[in-house]
């Protein structure tokens, strides 16, 4: 696995846990286990690999579930956002593409744990794609806009 030399900065939605990674490797895929299904709440999780050397927590400190003997799963405790799977025997740890500051930077070159794949993945890039286009529709994006909690994407002296 190559690294990529590119920094790396993320964290979770509320900016309670952030990250920085001075280099990333070039793995990024979508995990179809059920394993990562169940710890991020989708039909797939967005990974890519920092080695952990690299890897340096700016603002607070992930919490920890061990899904297994030797794997990690690290979320924030305040707001609840997946951030990372760390497999503890091989030196790399897996963020999910959605916490990074930038996560098109990252488009996934594969699919692993196929066997777990929902029958219709393969037909959702071919949906149609909507925003609220209507005037309820906009009102309701423009409300939840002007109340957001989300920590911006990127790091900030304190927050909120």
């Amino acid at each position: 696995m190559e690294r990529t030399g590119k920094p790396a900065s993320g964290g979770c939605q509320c900016g309670a846990v952030r990250y920085h990674a001075t280099e990333m490797l070039d793995n990024s895929h979508l995990c179809h286990c059920r394993m990562c299904q169940k710890a991020v709440g989708n039909i797939f999780a967005a990974l890519v690999a920092a080695p952990d050397e690299a890897i340096t927590w700016t603002r607070g400190k992930p919490s920890i579930f061990m899904s297994s003997e030797h794997v990690e799963r690290g979320f924030c405790d305040k707001c609840g956002t997946p951030l990372f799977y760390h497999d503890t025997t091989n030196g790399r740890t897996n963020f999910t593409i959605g916490s990074l500051d930038n996560p098109g930077d990252y488009p996934p070159g594969a699919n692993t744990c196929t066997e777990n794949m929902v029958p219709w993945f393969g037909s959702i890039t071919g949906m149609e794609n909507s925003g609220p286009t209507d005037s309820n529709g906009k009102a309701w994006a423009d409300a939840i806009k002007a109340s957001n909690h989300q920590h911006p994407d990127h790091d900030t002296e304190q927050w909120p």
